[in-house]
Order: structure tokens, then C-alpha cells, then sequence
């Protein structure tokens, strides 16, 4: 019964996003744009509902701007050779989100994108507000120098501004829980705004292909969009997703996908039945797998069952294919 408000952001300026348009010699807005196209086509074949509220970094940056100055004001900053750092000592219990030591934080801020043993830094572990940008790359001019801003105020920013009140939820994957999800909550606390950034952090798993995680740095990606361009059905890919608990890490394979197949297969074959199984008895199974905890691989299991015992010829008087296609529709999005 609760309203949702979702906002989701896009992080349009970045590091590896400037590398890889002076690698190819594109212009990064360019690249940008053609990859959000991409991502946003593909929830779309996906049936993934789309947020309230889809901002990029280069839409938002005055908002991001009058943040910083709040954590300027607020005594938390200090510039180091024309950037500008957040003081980390400005804020009680870091660290609550990810439960990490002092050195496993140290570790994992240089693996993803931190700068733990810049000379000059209060702390190993304080991150970035402002970045001097070089010639190549997008400026602003503000009261604390010309640059662009770094990447955890931006989504504190963003997230905020359009919510308008601190989260129920921040989601992302594990791997987003330190330093990202750790930082903005810093940031918020330093604020004054608001007591913390979000009620609740929720952290997926991470994917892996044959044998190692998925990851921009290493390339060994699947593309929804190949794919889809491949011929294959979205659903299947989407049963593939599901077919694994979200907080859990798990691999994509060839043997995963041909799995989903056969299973929307069996679930279509069923439907197509003038009758089925007890449609009511498979509703308040998906119901009760999605209220533990989304657990998404109970529900395609109950479905499976299902599927089967319909296929059997074991009818219920309380027959609704009807209903079984709307609750697989609204509650795992699976359009049959």
C-alpha cells in the first residue's frame, strides 16, 4: 500500500568516461548519451519500471554546487592543490554501513576510485567534493575554484533535492556499500540537514562470468542489447535474473539462460490451457516469497509448480488463468 518515489542517477562526468573518449577520440557527451540510451532501451525491454525521476550529474550541478557550499559553510571541507576534500572527522560512526576496519576501507577506497596515499590529505580516507578539472574535460566556476564535482555528493545531491527528505532506501550493488553509500551518508550527517542519509541500505550481488565479476575495468561483459539484438526473448532474460535471490552473488551462463527459456516455454504452454491449477493457492505463494525478502526464486518455483501440475491436467474449480497471468505480470513483470 505504500507510494513509492524512486529516483535514480546517471553519472555522465567521470574518470574512466574521459579515458575512454580520449582513447577513441569522441567527445564524452557523446558517449554518455549513446550509453543511458542503451541502459534505458534495455530496462525498457526488460519491463523494469522506469524511476520518477532519471537525472544526470551535467542536469543537476547547481544543485550539487549548493551542497558543497553547505559543507563549506559548515567548516567540513579543505582544499589540497585546487580540489577540494570532505573532512571526514566532522561526522560520528563512519563506517556503520559497510562494518569495515580502519585498513579494509583504506584497501578498498584505492580498488575503486579513491586516492587513500595522496600527499597532503587529513585523512586516507576522505573523499573528493571538487575536482580541478584538466583542459580537456567539463568545468564550473564556483566560489571554492573551477573544476567539476566528485562522485559521492553528486547522488547526496541529486537524491535529495528530488525526494526532498532523506531516504527510505538506498539501493545499488555490494560493491557500492564502501565507499559510495559510507560517503554520502558522511556527507549528509556533516549537512546539518537531516540525522542520516537513508533508513535503510540495500546492496545486491555482484555478477560474475566465468569465474571472475563483472566489471567495466576487466571487459568481460553481456550486454543486454547483444542479447536481444541475438534474437533473445527479454523475458528469458529477466527469469535468468530472477532466478537468483538479489543479495546473493551469482554467475551468468549459457546453461542459466537456456534454463529461463524452457521455463517461460513451460509457463506459456500452461496459460494457453482453457484451465489450470489453483490460481488463487499460486497468488498467496508469490505474495509470500516477495514479502521475505524479494525472495524471487521461491516465487519462479511456485510458478514452475504451477505450470506443471496444470500441464498435468490437475484443474481446480477455482480455475483463473486470468489471474495467473496478471500476478505474474504485476508482481514479477513477466509479461506472457
Amino acid at each position: 500500500g505504500s507510494r513509492v518515489s524512486y529516483v535514480q542517477t546517471a553519472t555522465d562526468i567521470d574518470d574512466p568516461l574521459f579515458e575512454r573518449a580520449r582513447s577513441t577520440n569522441q567527445h564524452w557527451q557523446d558517449i554518455a548519451l549513446r550509453e543511458m540510451n542503451r541502459f534505458r532501451d534495455d530496462m525498457t525491454a526488460l519491463r523494469i519500471l522506469p524511476p520518477d525521476h532519471y537525472v544526470t550529474v551535467t542536469e543537476h550541478i547547481q544543485g550539487i554546487i549548493s551542497w558543497i557550499e553547505l559543507l563549506v559553510i559548515r567548516g567540513c571541507t579543505y582544499s589540497l592543490d585546487g580540489d577540494l576534500y570532505f573532512d571526514l572527522t566532522s561526522v560520528r560512526d563512519f563506517g556503520a554501513v559497510s562494518h569495515l576496519s580502519s585498513a579494509q576501507m583504506i584497501e578498498v577506497f584505492a580498488e575503486r576510485g579513491g586516492d587513500p596515499l595522496r600527499d597532503g590529505k587529513r585523512s586516507p580516507l576522505d573523499p573528493i567534493l571538487w575536482v580541478r578539472s584538466k583542459p580537456d574535460e567539463p568545468a564550473w566556476e564556483t566560489s571554492f575554484g573551477t573544476g567539476r564535482p566528485g562522485w559521492h555528493i553528486e547522488c547526496v545531491a541529486i537524491a535529495l533535492d528530488f525526494l526532498g527528505d532523506s531516504l527510505t532506501v538506498q539501493g545499488g550493488g555490494s560493491d557500492l556499500s564502501f565507499p559510495h553509500h559510507e560517503m554520502c551518508r558522511a556527507q549528509v550527517q556533516a549537512s546539518g540537514k537531516f540525522a542520516d542519509f537513508a533508513n535503510t541500505y540495500l546492496h545486491a550481488g555482484m555478477v560474475s562470468l566465468d569465474g571472475a565479476k563483472m566489471s567495466k575495468s576487466l571487459g568481460n561483459l553481456v550486454f543486454i542489447s547483444q542479447l536481444r539484438d541475438q534474437g533473445v526473448d527479454p523475458m528469458a532474460i529477466r527469469l535468468a535474473i530472477m532466478s537468483n535471490h538479489y543479495s546473493s552473488d551469482w554467475e551468468w551462463t549459457a546453461a542459466l539462460l537456456e534454463q529461463a527459456q524452457r521455463r517461460l516455454e513451460l509457463w506459456r504452454s500452461a496459460l494457453s490451457l482453457q484451465s489450470g491449477a489453483d490460481a488463487e493457492a499460486l497468488l498467496a505463494q508469490i505474495r509470500l516469497a516477495l514479502a521475505n525478502d524479494l525472495d524471487s526464486p521461491a516465487a519462479l518455483a511456485a510458478v514452475d509448480a504451477w505450470a506443471t501440475a496444470s500441464l498435468s491436467g490437475d484443474e481446480s474449480d477455482n480455475v483463473a488463468q486470468g489471474l495467473v497471468a496478471r500476478a505474474i505480470d504485476a508482481l514479477l513483470g513477466i509479461g506472457l
